[in-house]
């Protein structure tokens, strides 16, 4: 049987640019059927997290660009952007938090939005509303190969 992450091809051509132009979204669009349902039943979890509490805004910016970097280098599908619900009082009044708040405009940037397929809000066990599963895009098998590695005729 093949685990859920293998099991999308890789964009190529109009394809994937028509889904880059697309804005980001926290429902499951993105996700396809096999990997939700892998991710609610416990049998699928991140490759790899980073955790945004205590930093600034602009930290966790740096942060986040700098971890989806060395995931997609990895090759990682999917991992876990926790940036806390951040929900707080202030002089009677409850403000969200600023870094979950910025977190889908960070990824919806041209930079981040070639790189990421999908996200959504995490299982409550991987921190709940508080935490973001992302879904990368897999990198052309194409960028992966040399043309020195073909044999020349």
């Amino acid at each position: 049987m093949r685990s859920p992450l293998s099991q999308p091809l890789p964009l190529t051509g109009e394809r994937r640019k028509r889904e880059a132009a697309q804005e980001l979204s926290l429902d499951d669009a993105g996700f396809d059927r096999d990997i939700s349902r892998a991710l609610s039943r416990g049998k699928l979890v991140p490759q790899a997290s980073v955790d945004l509490h205590g930093m600034t805004v602009a930290a966790a910016e740096r942060a986040v660009r700098a971890f989806l970097d060395r995931a997609v280098a990895q090759d990682l599908r999917l991992v876990l952007v926790v940036t806390g619900k951040g929900v707080r009082l202030e002089g009677g009044r409850v403000f969200g938090g600023r870094i979950r708040a910025e977190l889908l405009g960070w990824l919806n940037r041209v930079d981040n939005r070639t790189q990421v397929r999908a996200v959504r809000a995490a299982h409550p066990r991987h921190g709940g509303s508080g935490a973001f599963y992302v879904l990368l895009r897999r990198r052309s098998s194409a960028s992966n190969r040399s043309l020195r590695a073909v044999p020349q005729r």
